[in-house]
């Protein structure tokens, strides 16, 4: 055995988050609210002061951070997508039943925290959760000689973490209301109490309305709702039949549009601007249907989009075109447009197209 392999080893971590629990205590300490869709958490800073504050506490190496969540048939929601392209973030997905249970979450976890120690791939582990389920983890990563250091939300009352996973954690911090504060904000609203969501007024007529880069640039307000409203049960019948309908054509759709954009694009002036908004509406139709309206719902007020995201929409793009969009900034923006135009249908919100 190599003399070196006595010598003390420079400490290694990894962080370890129950984004469930993390959630849920600090909704109900700075919100008092029991639901996620009672508030909005501003994920990526989050994160960001989560590294901070664990680098300060622990002199070594940062392996990377696990965030833990679920998400109805593991499809990733927006925050989620932003959250699992941060560089040193690994994201884990459980299954969200129609109940609202996280199932798979912690056994992923454990998982995780075993595997790591076993192979000495840290020394340290901070683990922000609450639930005795993670107790055997603890103990195991312990039997290899990783110290655990629990952290905690502030509680509303008494203590939200499982005595016992207190008791055998190696140190126990409770980060205090100050500290997520920051990060969390009632549904609708920005820090500071800005209204997030576009006002929308009751209207049965289609005014001029603008684009959504229009609304962006601060020029005009969005506009008001375009569609009269129908009986609930002729809605019903017809979100149903629509649903059903958009399924069946995205393919035919997409090949259609293929064919259009290709005689339209001949010129090496690039993309046609009718094209564009067209390919942007398939794209918000086809994610509709695949990713949920919930999921899409995460992206307004709009019209500005998460990167990770406008990258997705991109590629999708670029995927139903056959040729690449890089070079065309103005066609990107019409992309765009044409994607919010759709989005805000969806909900209610009339938008209408570029002018150029």
């Amino acid at each position: 055995m190599a003399a070196s392999e006595f010598l003390p080893q420079p400490a290694r971590y990894a962080v370890f988050v129950d984004a469930g629990y993390l959630y849920a205590a600090s909704g109900a300490l700075l919100l008092e609210a029991s639901s996620r869709r009672e508030y909005r958490v501003f994920a990526e800073k989050l994160i960001k002061a989560l590294t901070a504050h664990a680098d300060e506490r622990i002199n070594g190496e940062l392996l990377r951070l696990y965030w833990f969540d679920a998400a109805p048939r593991k499809q990733p929601t927006v925050e989620q997508r932003v959250i699992a392209n941060l560089p040193l973030v690994k994201l884990r997905l459980g299954n969200l039943n129609a109940q609202g249970q996280q199932k798979g979450v912690d056994a992923q976890l454990r998982a995780d925290l075993e595997s790591l120690a076993r192979h000495r791939a840290i020394t340290d582990a901070v683990l922000l959760a609450g639930d005795e389920d993670m107790l055997p983890a603890v103990e195991a990563a312990q039997s290899y000689g990783v110290r655990v250091h629990l952290w905690g939300v502030e509680p509303t009352h008494g203590s939200n973490q499982a005595e016992w996973l207190v008791w055998e954690s190696d140190t126990v911090e409770v980060l205090p209301a100050d500290f997520v504060r920051p990060y969390f904000a009632r549904a609708g609203l920005l820090p500071g109490g800005e209204a997030a969501t576009p006002a929308v007024a009751a209207s049965t007529s289609r005014p001029a309305v603008p684009s959504p880069s229009q609304v962006f640039a601060g020029k005009v307000a969005p506009p008001p709702p375009v569609r009269p409203p129908l009986p609930s049960t002729a809605a019903a019948a017809v979100g149903s039949a629509g649903k059903a309908i958009e399924a069946k054509s995205l393919e035919s759709r997409g090949a259609d549009l293929r064919t259009g954009e290709a005689k339209a694009t001949e010129s090496k002036l690039g993309p046609d601007r009718g094209a564009m908004l067209e390919v942007g509406e398939h794209v918000a139709q086809k994610w509709v249907f695949e990713r949920g309206r919930d999921n899409i719902r995460d992206l307004l007020p709009g019209p500005i989009l998460p990167p990770v995201i406008d990258k997705e929409l991109l590629i999708d793009a670029e995927k139903i075109l056959g040729r690449s969009l890089r070079p065309y900034q103005e066609a990107r923006t019409w992309l765009r447009d044409g994607f919010w135009e759709r989005v805000y249908r969806e909900f209610g919100i009339g938008v209408g197209t570029s002018d150029s």
